[in-house]
C-alpha cells in the first residue's frame, strides 16, 4: 500500500471526513462560489472543491468539467492524494513532466495538464481534501496565483467550519424551541423545564456568539506607520448571527486592504455571505490594487452562484492603504458599494464626510462604483462604521450622522484605540433599550 493511500486511510482523518457530512451531498452555493471565484481569478478552465475518503476523491463543487462527468474518481487517479499525504499544497506546471504526477491516470481521465491545489481542513485541522484549479494545457502558476488560491482554500476551510457551526446552532435552536413548547404544556413541571429552557437558550446564544466571532479577525495586524483599532458590539439578544464584518490584511509588499461591510438580514444565510465576502475581498485584492475592481469581483462572485430565492445584498466600503513613504502622506484609494460614508478626522479637528455611495453588491451585474483618492497626514484618521452606529435609537430619534460626526470630533488628540472606544461609548450612552443591530467601528490613524 503506497503512502498516499495509507494517509488517506488514517482513522482520525476518515472520522473527520465522516463528521463533515460533505460526502455524497448536493452542491451548495457557498462552495460553488469559491470554486468559481478560483477559476475566475486564476483564469483557469476548471476548479474543484474535493473531499477525499479512503477510496475516492469526491467533488463537492466542480466548475468547468464536462457535463455528465462522474463527481468522483478513484483516489489513485486523483492529484489530491498528494496533498492529503503531505498536508501541503501541490503546484504542478506540467503534469506529464513533473515526477510527482507523471503517469497518474488523472492526466488522461480528467484532462489535467497543469494543476494547483491547497488543502482544505476540518475545524480540528485534519485534511479533508483540496481546493484546486486545473488547465488542459501546461502553464506556469505565478506567485500571485498561488497566494490567491491559498486565500480561497482558507475560505473553503472556514466555510466548512461555518457550515458545522450553523448546523450546531440550528440544532440548539430546535432544542430550545422544543423545550419551550414542552414547558408551555406542562405547568406542573415548570421549574425543571424552565431550567432546561434556560440551559438550551444559553447554549444557543453561546453558539451564535462563537459563530459571529469566527467571522471577524481575532486581532488586527500591526502595520508600520499606522495605528489600527476596531470595536464591535453584537445585538443585545445574541441569538441571531448578523452580517456586520471588518478586516485588515496585507494585499502587497507595501499595500494594505481595509474593509467594512454589512450583509442584509441575519441568520445562517447572512453568516454564509459574510464569510464569503471577507475572503473574496482578500483574494480579489491580491489581483488588483483598484478598490472598484475588487468590489466588482465580489459582486460577480455574489451573483454567479447565488441561490434563486436569496435576495440578500451586501454594502461594503473598501480601501487600499499605502503607508507613508519617508515624510509623505498615507495614500488611500477608497470605494463604497452602497455603504455608509466614511469619515476623515483631520489633525486640526475638522471632520470630512466622504460621500461616494455607489451601489450595494449582489443585486445588479453592473453596479455603480467609483474610486476616491485621499491623503492622510500625521494625526489624520479614517473612520469606517456600520449602520448599528447611526441607527441607534432614543425614542423616535436616531444617533444619526450628526451624532457620529460630533463624537468623532471630540476625539482630537486621541490614539486610534481611544477614538474607536469613545465613539462606541457615545453610541451606548445615547441608546435606550436593547441593541437591535450589531455595532462596528474601525479606525485607521497616522500617528
Amino acid at each position: 500500500m503506497d503512502a498516499s493511500v495509507r494517509e488517506a486511510e488514517s482513522p482520525q482523518r476518515l472520522a473527520a471526513v465522516r463528521d463533515s457530512r460533505l460526502l455524497d451531498t448536493e452542491p451548495e452555493a457557498r462552495f460553488d462560489r469559491l470554486a468559481g471565484l478560483a477559476a475566475l481569478l486564476l483564469e483557469a478552465p476548471m476548479a474543484f472543491v474535493t473531499v477525499v475518503d479512503d477510496r475516492r476523491s469526491w467533488f463537492k463543487s466542480c466548475i468547468g468539467a464536462p457535463e455528465g462527468r462522474d463527481r468522483q474518481i478513484p483516489i489513485r487517479s486523483s492529484f489530491c492524494q498528494y496533498v492529503v499525504t503531505s498536508g501541503q499544497p501541490l503546484i504542478v506546471d506540467d503534469a506529464r513532466r513533473d515526477p510527482r504526477t507523471a503517469g497518474n491516470p488523472g492526466i488522461d481521465t480528467m484532462g489535467f495538464s497543469a494543476w494547483a491545489g491547497f488543502p482544505v481542513t476540518a475545524p480540528g485541522g485534519e485534511v479533508l481534501g483540496t481546493l484546486s484549479v486545473a488547465d488542459s494545457v501546461p502553464r506556469c502558476w505565478t506567485e500571485r496565483d498561488v497566494t490567491v488560491l491559498e486565500t480561497l482554500a482558507d475560505a473553503v476551510s472556514a466555510n466548512i467550519a461555518l457550515r458545522a457551526a450553523l448546523t450546531a446552532e440550528q440544532e440548539a435552536r430546535r432544542i430550545a424551541e422544543a423545550t419551550a413548547a414542552q414547558a408551555a404544556m406542562a405547568a406542573d413541571e415548570s421549574a425543571e423545564l424552565s431550567q432546561m429552557l434556560l440551559a438550551s437558550s444559553a447554549r444557543f446564544a453561546s453558539l451564535a456568539r462563537t459563530l459571529q466571532q469566527s467571522l471577524l479577525p481575532p486581532h488586527l495586524p500591526e502595520v508600520p506607520g499606522l495605528e489600527l483599532a476596531a470595536r464591535y458590539l453584537p445585538a443585545s439578544s445574541g441569538e441571531e448571527v448578523v452580517g456586520d464584518f471588518y478586516d485588515v490584511f496585507q494585499s502587497g509588499r507595501s499595500n494594505w486592504g481595509v474593509v467594512m461591510g454589512d450583509v442584509s438580514g441575519k441568520g445562517p444565510q447572512a453568516a454564509t455571505l459574510t464569510g464569503l465576502a471577507r475572503y473574496t475581498v482578500r483574494a480579489a485584492a491580491m489581483r488588483t490594487r483598484v478598490p472598484s475592481r475588487v468590489l466588482r469581483l465580489l459582486n460577480d462572485a455574489l451573483l454567479q452562484y447565488s441561490e434563486a430565492d436569496d435576495e440578500r445584498f451586501i454594502t461594503v466600503a473598501y480601501a487600499n492603504v499605502r503607508p507613508r513613504q519617508g515624510d509623505g502622506p498615507v495614500e488611500v484609494a477608497l470605494c463604497s458599494g452602497g455603504h455608509l460614508p466614511p469619515l476623515v478626522h483631520r489633525a486640526d479637528g475638522t471632520v470630512e464626510v466622504v460621500r461616494e455611495p455607489g451601489t450595494a453588491l449582489g443585486l445588479f451585474p453592473d453596479p455603480s462604483l467609483r474610486d476616491r483618492k485621499l491623503r492622510l497626514a500625521v494625526g489624520d484618521a479614517l473612520v469606517l462604521y456600520t449602520d448599528g452606529v447611526t441607527e441607534a435609537r432614543r425614542g423616535d430619534r436616531q444617533f444619526g450622522d450628526e451624532g457620529l460626526v460630533a463624537s468623532v470630533a471630540e476625539t482630537s488628540g486621541m490614539a486610534a484605540a481611544d477614538k474607536a472606544r469613545h465613539v462606541e461609548q457615545a453610541v451606548e450612552r445615547f441608546r435606550e433599550g436593547n441593541r437591535h443591530d450589531d455595532t462596528a467601528v474601525l479606525v485607521v490613524q497616522v500617528p
